[in-house]
């Protein structure tokens, strides 16, 4: 099977929300001679760049395929790092997790798998966490964002979630060196909340979000 087979085969698993024909495609290419590197930059990154597109197009996309199409891509990038010739290069590194009285997870899940594949580290706080705990976490790990994840009105609002993270940045002048990002439903119901609590980019999703996400990484490691 050449390249392109793999990749079809690989997509078609994926979006089948198919974990093991998926890991049957990869093993297959690994013994059929392509590399760990090959994997991960010819089929894993291509799919998750696949559907970010898919569902700029249908926001409405099922939900179940962005978590899968996340954890596949999460799952396979890990076994195949630890396969890499040398350790890849990460292009940057984010702390992420649910506002400060938020206990949904799936959102920033779905977020972290994407990143992983991508080559971005993801230092994940977990649910129901204070600015505080985002800011210094940043700060000890040298991230350049910090991405916060909100399902209810009052958690991506309230005084001790984003809008606190900023004032944080601000007193303590990390503004240019941490970046911003929010996602969640109140964001969907009204786009220009983000600005209203002092995030510097919100998505939409869980999937776009890793995109929005490297380009803040670039912002600051350009």
């Amino acid at each position: 099977m050449d390249l392109e087979s793999y990749i079809k085969s690989y997509n078609e698993a994926v979006f089948e929300t198919d974990k093991q024909g998926a890991f049957a495609v990869v093993n297959q290419a690994l013994e059929q001679g392509l590399s760990a590197e090959d994997v991960v930059f010819k089929l894993v990154i291509p799919a998750v760049e696949q559907m970010m597109e898919i569902i700029e197009k249908d926001p409405d996309a099922n939900l179940a395929q962005h978590f899968m199409t996340a954890q596949i891509a999460a799952d396979v990038t890990e076994r195949m790092l630890e396969k890499f010739r040398k350790p890849p290069e990460m292009i940057g590194r984010v702390v992420i997790g649910a506002a400060y009285g938020d206990l949904h997870s799936l959102g920033k899940r779905i977020v972290s798998g994407c990143l992983k594949s991508l080559m971005v580290d993801v230092v994940d706080l977990g649910t129901n966490v204070s600015a505080e705990k985002f800011v210094d976490t940043a700060v000890e790990e040298d991230a350049q964002v910090i991405a916060i994840s909100a399902m209810m009105v009052h958690t991506a609002t309230g005084e001790k979630g984003s809008t606190r993270v900023r004032a944080l940045l601000k007193e303590r002048g990390l503004e240019r060196r941490i970046k911003l990002a929010v996602g969640g439903a109140p964001y969907r119901f009204d786009p220009a909340l983000y600005i209203k609590v002092g995030a510097d980019a919100w998505a939409p999703d869980g999937v776009t979000a890793a995109k929005v996400i490297v380009d803040l990484i670039r912002e600051v490691k350009p």
